[in-house]
């Protein structure tokens, strides 16, 4: 049976230290890239519109995710609220960007431990936490707390990849499973897009870390689970705003080939991207042309290893709806592997 890697640093007494020194980077926040400077710990507010408690909007069993994840009884995922990125056509809009709401899903880092329990309880595979970056020392604290009850699950880092790599080299042995978006390959679409001014260059220096951690094999289980590894999700985007062709290659060509790549075609205009003419880019689904422009960056950097969604069904499915909190998605499972 594979034991996460936080259950050795559990016994080593190592892993309250590392709670200890990410709590230590609240005080002048310098959790994610933006590196704030703000005394979170004091109730001060980042840029992510964060103090020191953990907002959670949501936390269910999830079929949406790759098979591996998913399973049969769903990834066990927590859904953060608030987010270091402003994506302007964020399909989680609704507890990324709406800060006044999501004010009153504060909770204690000892229930956010007791609501990881829960979802073990409930048969979930893994421990999702969805957009962590901004509540990584929150959430690494409770992992120490429900690993002393009894947590025995790995723990999935489903991230935008706008981290600090020396909050990842934190995490090592925490995480189990890598999970980042790699959103662009040029920073000035992560400027209009999503409002950070270096996105391409930090989200490089991010998966070089979590590669250096993982490398490219997936540890998966008998039950055809992933146990520990990096999975690289890109997403593509209307009119190539996305990059995915250079991103595909940075990865065959700085990383490995075969590295695993989730690649979504799930993409739907929402939020601003949906209503403003300023991002008239984004306005509209992608093309089955664009699609296939995809698929052959993959064959032409020799990376066959992984998952894609089908183009006709994915953006009907990922469409969730956070004013249910027990079920934002529908059960959907529209990936297959390669």
């Amino acid at each position: 049976m594979h034991e996460p890697g936080y259950v050795g640093l559990l016994a080593s007494g190592e892993l309250e230290e590392r709670v200890e020194r990410l709590y230590a980077l609240l005080s002048a926040c310098t959790v994610c890239p933006r590196l704030c400077g703000n005394d979170r710990l004091a109730g001060v507010l980042a840029s992510c519109a964060s103090a020191e408690r953990p907002v959670v909007s949501a936390y269910a069993p999830h079929f949406g995710e790759e098979p591996t994840l998913s399973g049969t009884r769903g990834a066990g995922n927590i859904f953060f609220g608030n987010c270091n990125l402003r994506c302007v056509y964020c399909q989680n809009y609704q507890i990324s960007q709406d800060y006044p709401v999501q004010k009153h899903n504060e909770v204690s880092v000892e229930r956010l431990a007791e609501i990881a329990l829960e979802l073990q309880e409930r048969g979930c595979h893994n421990i999702g936490f969805v957009s962590p970056t901004h509540f990584a020392p929150q959430m690494a604290k409770a992992v120490l707390l429900a690993a002393r009850a009894g947590l025995r699950l790995p723990i999935v880092y489903n991230t935008n990849a706008y981290d600090s790599v020396e909050v990842l080299r934190l995490l090592e042995g925490i995480v189990d499973v890598y999970l980042p978006d790699f959103k662009y390959a040029d920073s000035a679409a992560g400027w209009q897009y999503s409002k950070v001014p270096d996105y391409a260059e930090r989200s490089r220096e991010a998966l070089l870390e979590m590669y250096r951690q993982k490398g490219s094999r997936l540890e998966v289980g008998d039950d055809g689970l992933l146990k520990s590894g990096l999975l690289v999700r890109v997403l593509v985007l209307p009119n190539g705003v996305a990059g995915v062709a250079e991103s595909l290659s940075w990865i065959a060509e700085t990383l490995s080939p075969r590295v695993a790549i989730s690649l979504m075609a799930q993409y739907y205009p929402i939020h601003r991207a949906a209503s403003s003419e300023k991002y008239a880019s984004l306005n509209r689904s992608i093309t089955a042309s664009e699609w296939s422009e995809a698929l052959a960056a993959l064959e032409s950097n020799g990376m066959d290893n992984g998952f894609q969604q089908e183009l006709e069904t994915a953006n009907k499915y990922y469409r969730p709806d956070f004013r249910d909190r027990a079920t934002p998605f529908k059960d959907v499972r529209d990936f297959e592997s390669r």
